[in-house]
């Protein structure tokens, strides 16, 4: 499916996930259905470098669709991503951030970490609409993380720095972003 093609029927999708009957009254309420329900569709359609199981296993992944979405019936593209070394330590430094408020957040963590493994900007390797929800889900999910995020840096490379700086690992030559050379490939729109 092309990119022109696939966005209408991505639209489609993510208002049939949230039309959908959940499994339970908590899944109803959690403020992640719709995010996940975007990142569901961007997988399906296409969209991102998730894997089928959206990085969590087949078991969780199963899990989580016959609670927030259990008439589904498509699946995405198969796929695998890329593994990379630094994966459990990013899904630690959003783990330890979290909102703890849903269960769910663990999962947003995982699926996160997996799409750091991709190559553009966290929100389209995430199969998400836009960055705003890639901000949205930040805020609900892991609230410390967004608010320190105060020069609205591009998630992913945020990410990294903040793992970088736990570790004692600074790469930048730049005594500070101001003054970097490349501080727009840090900062700015993500298009």
């Amino acid at each position: 499916m092309n990119g022109p093609d696939r966005l209408p029927y991505r639209s489609t999708l993510f208002a049939e996930l949230l039309a959908m009957p959940v499994a339970t009254a908590r899944a109803a309420a959690d403020p992640n259905r719709s995010l996940l329900a975007s990142l569901v569709a961007g997988q399906i359609t296409g969209s991102g470098c998730l894997p089928t199981d959206l990085g969590l296993g087949k078991a969780v992944h199963t899990h989580l669709i016959t609670t927030y979405f259990p008439e589904l019936d498509t699946h995405g593209p198969q796929r695998s991503v890329e593994s990379i070394p630094e994966w459990s330590d990013l899904q630690k430094l959003l783990l330890e951030n979290r909102a703890c408020e849903h269960p769910s957040e663990l999962l947003i963590a995982n699926i996160v970490a997996t799409a750091c493994a991709g190559r553009d900007h966290l929100w389209q390797d995430l199969g998400l609409a836009n960055r705003e929800e890639l901000s949205r889900l930040m805020w609900v999910n892991f609230p410390a993380l967004a608010r320190a995020n105060t020069s609205d840096m591009k998630w992913k490379k945020f990410l990294y720095r903040q793992f970088c700086a736990q570790e004692g690992i600074y790469v930048c030559p730049a005594p500070s972003c101001g003054v970097c050379k490349d501080y727009a490939q840090c900062f700015g729109p993500e298009n």
